[in-house]
């Protein structure tokens, strides 16, 4: 049987991201006169994803893991102290210059802000039309303008939008305008960085439903970075969950939220209210002790240690855990967990104990929390 191939060459559940070994790391600097290099904060540190043409990826993690530092770093918007990154089998870190400006029609990128991240001097027109002129999609005034008209109408805003600047929207619709300004250039990936944390209750559920439209109507492909378990699970096909730097458990989303395996991965799932009260009254919680260790001085062995309820004396605190594939019974093949321990604490063999507070002093004062929602179970953004 002949495989089906779309216009791009790419074949339906083809990798279309491949990220080995992606290192970003932030130097240290210190001195009046000369600046000398005292340390490095290790944003992401040993990062392994893939994502297939047409999925929907979520990452999830609570505030400093590099979760949106990892999705700049795919689209090279942060320089990569070391690994590669492909798209469509195009190594993304040896592309530089027009090379690199070229490829970027391919990946785009939703911001959280959705103010923030459009010119309020320019009316939607002109944000639409700015990425589609700098690639030579817009040599064709009249093309162009029905170009802008189709997209609006694909986000659900009217062809009047077009004359209007950022400030006359509202927060859903300026995040609807960012979509479009992504949709504009024909991208294969778009990498949407909490796309609905800045937007209220009622307008999360229109935001993540249109994504989920226009990923059926164009073919995408998603890295969605949220800290809403919920939208994380509502809207992703495969789910990663990070913690300082790295990825700590991936599965399919239905397995990860009926069988999590990781100790993080349980606490964070812990914390999910349930709207039955007599559940809610009876189920296990997990209380992670401590704060989130400094990037700039992870622990040594497994980074959770420190918190871990099921942390061992062997191997926890000396040995780093690698991503591997678990052989659990009832599991897919494809549940892959960075835990030495997994498959004894599955099955209870081992079991949960009290952790002790690790008070550090802080590198830099914290910044304030973001807002709850009332409704939602958020972690800190990045």
């Amino acid at each position: 049987m002949t495989e089906v191939v779309d216009a791009s060459g790419i074949a339906p559940g083809e990798v279309l991201v491949d990220a080995r070994g992606v290192k970003v790391h932030f130097p240290i600097k210190s001195g009046l006169l000369i600046d000398r290099t005292v340390g490095h904060v290790y944003a992401v540190d040993g990062m392994d994803l893939t994502i297939r043409r047409g999925e929907t990826y979520g990452l999830v993690g609570e505030s400093g893991c590099g979760k949106s530092t990892f999705g700049r770093a795919l689209l090279q918007l942060e320089e990569l102290t070391e690994g590669s990154v492909t798209l469509g089998g195009v190594d993304l870190a040896t592309l530089k210059g027009e090379d690199l400006r070229r490829q970027r029609r391919h990946m785009q990128m939703v911001f959280q802000d959705p103010l923030g991240s459009l010119d309020p001097r320019q009316t939607v027109e002109q944000l639409l039309l700015e990425g589609m002129q700098a690639h030579g999609l817009a040599s064709d005034k009249k093309g162009a303008r029905d170009r802008l008209v189709e997209l609006l109408d694909a986000v659900g805003l009217p062809a009047s939008a077009l004359s209007k600047y950022p400030h006359e929207f509202s927060g859903g619709q300026r995040q609807r305008v960012g979509i479009a300004r992504a949709l504009s250039v024909d991208p294969e990936l778009i990498v949407a960085d909490e796309p609905v944390s800045a937007l209220d209750v009622s307008v999360q559920a229109q935001v993540i439903n249109l994504l989920q439209d226009l990923q059926e109507e164009f073919g995408l492909t998603y890295l969605v970075i949220a800290h809403d378990l919920a939208v994380v699970r509502h809207i992703s096909d495969r789910i990663g969950v990070m913690y300082l730097g790295a990825l700590v458990e991936e599965a399919e989303a239905d397995d990860l939220y009926a069988m999590p395996l990781h100790p993080y991965t349980r606490a964070l799932l812990s914390a999910i209210p349930v709207p039955d009260p007599v559940v809610e009254d009876t189920r296990e919680r997990i209380l992670l002790s401590g704060d989130l260790p400094s990037p700039a001085n992870p622990p040594s062995g497994c980074r959770f240690h420190t918190r871990c309820p099921w942390a061992q004396q062997t191997r926890c605190s000396t040995e780093r855990p690698a991503l591997r594939q678990v052989t659990i019974e009832g599991l897919p093949g494809s549940h892959r967990v960075a835990c030495h321990f997994a498959e004894g604490i599955a099955s209870g063999e081992i079991q949960r104990h009290a952790v002790e507070a690790v008070l550090t002093e802080p590198t830099e004062a914290p910044e304030p929390a973001p807002h709850a929602v009332p409704g939602t179970t958020l972690l800190p953004e990045d």
